[in-house]
């Protein structure tokens, strides 16, 4: 395998943010696998540090757009406007425009503008004016909001949320991680002095070689199973669909190569399978169910491949 990229993002990432290995791994998952993430959580947790982290440890160009209630769709894929010297219209980029992507308080602006990105997360292209131009090879958006504050927000329609492949929460840091986190920075700010690790034709080639990554015929039967559980809970109104086991399937790729493997193992499935289904899951309107329940009940019930597999991949 090439050089495993989202170690070297990982171990760099450490130094600014404290106490949430997992929630790190698990978005490098994402970035390997080709999809996009939404982080949600109460204010001042780390988000946008987070993403500017990763963002800093690569070498290619990055976005930041404040979602705001005024925001237009054209301030986030650009617009055509006219210049008198050319005498013509003249497409000027839009910050989506770029490889890695932060979308702030993404529930704070209008359906609308909200729409604007769904053509370039899911076909990485922009159409404006009739006129569609390719988005640079890696595109990654990481979308943040704030579960607890929701005057003035919007919350993301269903064929939104299902274009993000993992959601995601930062959490609380324990006693000793917040005062190593206070030591950190009592002096100097990281996250400023942060250097690249790798370029974006790294990634792209990881990206490539996530597709790679072995999956037993036994471990695709267990995916769709899981999946096929949360539609028959009587706890959920819509389940998991297609494109969500499809999404299982690349973030288990993704995550067994961010931890240097080139096969996925029913570990691999457990690990990413609360961050990719939840937000997929429409509950029941009587049902006073979490959707993080119906996953675990979903994980619970469903047999693991045994060891067998493993034999018949060797």
């Amino acid at each position: 395998m090439e050089k495993n990229v989202a170690a070297s993002i990982e171990q760099n990432v450490s130094r600014v943010v404290v106490g949430c290995g997992q929630t790190v791994r698990l978005l490098l998952a994402a970035l390997l696998s080709g999809g996009h993430v939404l982080l949600q959580d109460v204010p001042g947790t780390g988000k946008t540090t987070l993403c500017k982290a990763v963002a800093r440890s690569i070498d290619a160009r990055f976005s930041r757009i404040q979602f705001t209630p005024d925001l237009l769709p054209s301030d986030v894929t650009g617009l055509s406007y006219y210049n008198p010297k050319e005498g013509a219209f003249v497409f000027r980029q839009g910050p989506a425009f770029c490889n890695v992507l932060l979308a702030d308080e993404i529930n704070r602006a209008t359906p609308r503008t909200q729409s604007a990105l769904l053509e370039c997360m899911e076909e990485r292209q922009i159409t404006v004016d009739g006129v569609t131009r390719a988005l640079a090879r890696p595109f990654f958006v990481v979308a943040t909001q704030n579960p607890v504050e929701t005057a003035g927000t919007f919350p993301l329609p269903e064929a939104q949320m299902d274009r993000f492949l993992m959601r995601l929460s930062m959490g609380l840091p324990s006693l000793e991680g917040e005062v190593a986190m206070l030591e950190r920075f009592v002096q100097d700010s990281p996250l400023e002095e942060l250097q690249p690790v790798c370029t974006a034709g790294e990634i792209e080639r990881a990206q490539q070689a996530c597709r790679e990554v072995y999956v037993h015929p036994a471990l695709m039967e267990y995916v769709a199973r899981l999946c096929r559980a949360t539609r028959e809970s009587r706890e959920v109104a819509c389940g998991v669909s297609p494109r969500g086991t499809l999404a299982l399937l690349r973030a288990s790729q993704g995550y067994a190569m961010a931890q240097g493997r080139s096969f996925v193992t029913p570990e691999d499935v457990k690990a990413v399978a609360p961050a990719v289904l939840t937000h997929r899951l429409l509950p029941e309107r009587a049902s006073g169910a979490r959707m993080e329940d119906v996953v675990r009940e979903a994980l619970a019930t469903q047999a693991v491949p045994t060891e067998a597999w493993g034999a018949a991949r060797a």
